[in-house]
């Protein structure tokens, strides 16, 4: 009889990986300082991620608080990426210091403190690598950390699993194999905007949906249900076989 697995997806308010990891009755918990929207406050965590790694669980969003026996078997990290991802890249330094080495630039005036904001987001992406968990996968957008740490193992689409949308996506992982395409899928719609610029349909929405900066960060960081599938069928079946 397969074991029931210890499973903590960080940063994920969405629930999403989390729900598909209890649908194959597995111990999985979200974690996020935001409370969940996912409908399952018992499995959510709503504090920092750093000390429930380090304590083996606690406080959940319902006052509860939860401790594993014995250790965590697989990490899956959303950590944010706004200040992580190239596509932020125009919003460090000032517009009118274009022409200038990026040494001698200054700060975006609207966001004076961004490079000190990337360093801590890059610390906490570390600290999240380097959790003393045996199998951990890492997710983000095309960012800086392929420089600052190391080339992500891999890159993946919504379309690879059955979701017919285009967000690219890289996968850090520390003893895990990556993850197999299972339904193969169109891109999705585009649209075009004012400026010729286009964008995949489900993320303009997404902008245009979203009232504050805080709603367009959680919309942007959508997990796609196919994806979200492959990754707790994929991944608990290579744990569970390493036990036979």
């Amino acid at each position: 009889m397969n074991r029931t697995l210890n499973i903590l997806v960080a940063c994920e308010e969405s629930q999403a990986v989390c729900k598909e990891f209890r649908i194959l009755g597995h111990n999985a918990y979200s974690c996020d300082i935001l409370k969940c929207s996912g409908g399952h406050p018992e499995w959510h965590f709503n504090c920092d991620v750093l000390g429930v790694i380090r304590n083996h669980g606690g406080k959940l969003q319902t006052g509860e608080s939860v401790f594993i026996d014995g250790e965590w078997d697989l990490m899956v990290a959303h950590p944010p990426c706004t200040y992580l991802a190239v596509s932020g890249a125009q919003w460090y330094y000032h517009p009118e210091d274009k022409h200038l080495p990026i040494g001698q630039r200054r700060p975006h005036p609207k966001f004076p403190n961004r490079a000190q904001d990337r360093e801590d987001g890059v610390a906490f992406f570390l600290a999240l690598a380097n959790a003393p968990i045996e199998h951990i996968a890492i997710e983000n957008p095309v960012g800086i950390m392929s420089t600052r740490w190391r080339k992500p193992n891999q890159a993946v689409q919504p379309w690879m699993f059955g979701d017919e949308a285009s967000k690219l996506t890289c996968l850090w992982l520390k003893n895990l194999p990556p993850l197999k395409e299972t339904n193969v899928v169109g891109h999705g719609e585009r649209v075009v905007l004012s400026s010729g610029r286009t964008l995949p349909k489900w993320y303009s929405d997404a902008l245009c949906k979203a009232k504050t900066s805080e709603e367009r960060r959680t919309l942007r960081s959508k997990t796609f249900p196919g994806f979200a599938k492959a990754i707790a069928e994929q991944w608990s079946s290579y744990l569970l076989s390493l036990d036979k």
